[in-house]
């Protein structure tokens, strides 16, 4: 009787490890730098990490978008730098000796924000009807989407009178965005771009839980063609998938810029593989069906923590590099494995 028990207990366990690994790993990183240098575990580093996060969550969030389906978007850097240039080009004050559009009157900040999103949408509405309308695979589709919109940016950011000078000079209300927050100058004040990411982490849990979009969305990734033969219009809903990512790559170009005061055609380079590694160490399958936003958000962070904490301490950055690349490589191998006990 205390064996069955004993081995109740342990699957019990090793359930609740299984089920919650990502956090635990969080949660040891976050303790063994504490450990380390206690002056990690403060309000202001706290901050700091969070407002580093921001962009990337959002960012990572419209990535899990496509993996739940069983793709993969290639494209996500580049929609970055495209709205992160399209939008500093619009929003540079009217006294700034190299503004990208010298006649340009001051529009209201709402405005190149809004085109700047739509342009991000408008590529993730091509990546949709590629994959769905023409069957190219995603990773292809993307890949081609990645190089073509690389082009068109550069081109744009060359155009007269700007030659490809980074743009600069953002008016303040544009940068506020980035760096402004509730409470400016108290111990506790919230940064504007982590209350908008955390915003936008609900409406994409609300979302994958709560509509009829993310109940395909899964029904896709888990089985394209038991959700053609339940009724499920595919076509249609991935190319709503793919765009909805689209607009969400747009949010973050443009809070990046205002982020980091400015932008050129290179912003958002290898941010998809950023992106992509986070969602799979969250917990979103590469096999597609599974994914979760808390887990979006736990992968992120560990990824954070890992660059901010471990220069905290005065670890290496090419030692960075190879934990970051073996908690990757391990998070796939345990995905896969779980992929095929399921089967």
């Amino acid at each position: 009787m205390s064996t069955k028990t004993e081995t109740l207990k342990s699957r019990d366990l090793s359930g609740f490890v299984t089920k919650y690994a990502i956090y635990i790993v969080l949660v040891v990183l976050i303790i063994g730098i504490t450990i380390y240098d206690p002056r990690f575990l403060s309000v202001n580093i706290l901050r700091d990490i969070l407002l580093q996060s921001s962009t990337r969550v959002i960012i990572a969030l419209g990535a899990a978008f496509i993996l739940i389906t069983g793709g993969t978007d290639l494209s996500t850097g580049r929609i970055v730098g495209l709205t992160a240039v399209i939008s500093a080009s619009m929003l540079q004050t009217q006294e700034y000796g190299r503004r990208f559009f010298p006649n340009l009157p001051e529009l209201p900040l709402i405005v190149p924000i809004l085109l700047a999103i739509a342009a991000g949408l408008l590529v993730g509405l091509i990546n949709g009807i590629i994959v769905a309308r023409f069957k190219v695979p995603p990773f292809i589709a993307t890949l081609g989407t990645m190089v073509a919109v690389y082009g068109a940016n550069s081109l744009y950011f060359d155009m007269k009178p700007n030659q490809s000078q980074p743009i600069g000079g953002l008016r303040p209300d544009f940068s506020q965005l980035g760096t402004g927050a509730i409470g400016t100058g108290s111990t506790y004040s919230i940064p504007y771009i982590v209350i908008i990411a955390i915003v936008v982490a609900i409406i994409v849990w609300i979302v994958f839980n709560k509509t009829k979009l993310g109940k395909y969305m899964y029904a896709i990734g888990g089985n394209i063609h038991a959700a053609v033969v339940s009724g499920i219009n595919v076509n249609r809903y991935l190319i709503y998938i793919y765009s909805l990512a689209g607009a969400l790559y747009g949010l973050a170009g443009v809070l990046e810029a205002a982020r980091t005061g400015g932008a050129t055609n290179n912003y958002g380079n290898m941010y998809e593989l950023d992106a992509i590694a986070a969602c799979v160490v969250g917990g979103v399958s590469t096999s597609g069906g599974i994914g979760t936003v808390p887990g979006v958000l736990a992968g992120v962070l560990i990824f954070s923590v890992i660059n901010y904490g471990l220069t905290f301490i005065g670890i290496s950055p090419y030692w960075q590099l190879i934990i970051k690349g073996v908690i990757i490589v391990a998070a796939v191998a345990f995905d896969m494995r779980k992929y095929m006990n399921s089967k």
